[in-house]
């Protein structure tokens, strides 16, 4: 399984981004799409997942903020974020999970600064 992410870039606080990442390779219908991000010295945090059925949770922080969604037929995942701010800067990951196995992206850098 690859993905590729895509979407981050430079924003001003209370800004709004939108990641998108692809899936691609042997695929199976049950699996989670997510997004975890990570700050320098930090461990890997959960931002939100979704899985098949559309069924999605979100880190705290993202409640009400961030959105995920997916196209199931192109395999892809997105998530769209508002209201952002510096504490929100950091490389944000897009990962896949089926049947045990997990997978990661490049990795996507988000700036908030203004």
């Amino acid at each position: 399984v690859q993905l590729q992410a895509s979407g981050g870039g430079l924003v001003q606080p209370g800004g709004s981004l939108r990641l998108s990442c692809a899936a691609s390779g042997r695929l199976f219908g049950a699996n989670v799409m997510g997004w975890y991000r990570q700050t320098l010295g930090n461990q890997r945090e959960l931002v939100a997942r979704i899985i098949s059925n559309g069924a999605a949770d979100y880190a705290p922080f993202a409640k009400g903020r961030f959105t995920i969604s997916r196209d199931r037929v192109k395999n892809m995942v997105f998530l769209q974020m508002n209201s952002l701010t510096p504490d929100d800067t950091a490389v944000y990951y897009c990962n896949f999970q089926q049947r045990g196995n997990g997978y990661w992206g490049q990795g996507t850098l988000v700036t908030v600064s203004s």
